[in-house]
């Protein structure tokens, strides 16, 4: 692949630059980054420091009114066969409040399944898996799905062993409607077996919604121009862990990919977005989309999921433009890239995505089925392997560079396109049962 001296140089010091691990040992060593939460607060803190430090001009905030959500006590105790206390966590935008009822057990917790099961006033279980001949149904489809059916409340039962129940939130940015919460493996394994059994339970969750303030940490590099490419990760996480895989890794990818782009000689600008409350409801992206001209953005490429496992996954989101850059900067460097064009509205590229702007979302993954250590007390530190940090951020630079060369045409995406897209991947059912699906597309 050929690059000028200054940008070779770029990449060939990322390959050994200690720097990401520094960066994400000490973004892991915060604490909570819970969306608008003073530990938030203190990472765009130091994502700001680290723009700066990486040559990146302009670093400045962009503050937004955010919903905060505080974890309070969670209690789960089966009433029925038996008296029987288990450990839960509360699910993000849980209501405080009481359930009490028969539990049953939903599976996989598909549409299918909670339409042929008698939920209404009832305590749901639900797996975080979807069966491996079924599209990936969401977190926020089955609660809401269970949740229109009439469930009292819902209990998530991760599919990972280890004693480690799963957080994740239920909605966009506003209180859910009955109380949820996340059980380990080894704890759902009792309860459907208690369920099978008539089993009832108490559930009693703490927790409040209120009003705060988050921010988006913004940079750019190359010429100030009229057009640019818009590269994004969210450095938000869950309160119960380090957050290290999710999205840590991400936004690191994204520090060495500013490192190496820093270098480069750009024919448009490229424009840098850490943004906040992510995991909260696309609060930061939703923001910056509302505050940017659509006109201006030539793609968005989103570093959410990027830098975790080996290999480096493409999500294109029916954009051809993207789909080619990822393809050829893949071949050109024989570093395999998996290109996937259907399109998903789980992380921060679907504000921009939604409008029609091109995205390209840079993601890894096990190659097993859900989240792993995402989302559990085990996403720490110690499950990185800055490695792939510092290769993804590489293969990043080198597509946002192809991204931003004029010779490179990226249309904008056709609307009808995208919704035939989405209707025809079956997200639908789930998109509006968890409130996403577009107005404009009714």
């Amino acid at each position: 692949m050929d690059l000028d001296d200054d940008l070779a140089a770029a990449v060939g010091r990322a390959w050994t630059d200690t720097a990401p691990w520094e960066f994400i040992t000490e973004l892991t060593a915060l604490g909570s980054r819970m969306g608008a939460s003073e530990g938030e607060a203190r990472a765009a803190d130091l994502v700001a420091e680290t723009f700066e430090e990486v040559g990146l001009d302009g670093v400045r905030r962009q503050r937004f009114d955010a919903t905060e959500w505080r974890r309070g006590g969670t209690t789960l105790r089966l009433t029925a066969p038996a008296d029987r206390a288990f450990d839960a966590i509360a699910l993000p935008y849980s209501p405080a409040g009481e359930a009490s009822g028969e539990l049953v057990d939903v599976g996989h917790g598909t549409p299918e399944e909670i339409e042929a099961t008698d939920v209404e006033g009832k305590i749901a279980v639900a797996s975080t898996t979807t069966p491996g001949n079924s599209r990936f149904i969401h977190r926020m489809e089955k609660f809401g799905t269970a949740a229109e059916a009439g469930a009292d409340g819902f209990v998530f039962v991760n599919h990972v062993p280890g004693q480690l129940p799963p957080t994740g939130s239920l909605t966009f940015g506003e209180e859910a409607s009955i109380p949820a919460v996340g059980v380990s493996k080894e704890t759902g394994a009792w309860l459907t077996e208690y369920a099978g059994e008539g089993g009832e339970v108490d559930l009693s969750v703490d927790a409040e919604t209120v009003q705060g303030e988050s921010q988006n940490v913004l940079a750019r590099t190359g010429p100030e121009t009229d057009e640019f490419v818009l590269v994004l990760a969210h450095y938000d996480g869950h309160d119960i862990s380090e957050g290290a895989l999710d999205n840590g890794c991400g936004v690191a990818t994204l520090v060495v990919a500013a490192r190496v782009l820093a270098a480069a000689d750009l024919d448009i600008g490229v424009r840098f977005a850490a943004v906040g409350c992510e995991e909260t409801g696309l609060l930061g992206s939703e923001h910056l989309a509302e505050t940017t001209d659509p006109d201006g953005v030539k793609a968005v490429v989103n570093l959410d999921g990027a830098g975790r496992f080996r290999d480096l996954i493409a999500m294109t989101h029916t954009s051809e433009a993207t789909a080619r850059v990822a393809r050829r900067v893949g071949d050109r460097t024989r570093q395999p890239v998996d290109v996937r064009e259907e399109p998903h509205p789980f992380s921060d590229q679907w504000p921009f995505v939604r409008r029609g702007t091109a995205g390209l979302q840079l993601h890894s993954d096990s190659g097993e089925r859900g989240r792993g250590w995402g989302h559990t007390h085990a996403d720490t530190r110690d499950k990185v392997d800055d490695r792939c940090i510092r290769e993804h951020g590489v293969l990043a630079a080198l597509m946002v560079r192809e991204l931003a060369d004029e010779a490179t045409e990226v249309p904008i995406l056709d609307q009808y396109d995208l919704e035939d897209a989405f209707r025809e991947a079956d997200f639908e059912p789930g998109m509006r049962a968890a409130g996403l699906w577009p107005e404009e597309w009714e």
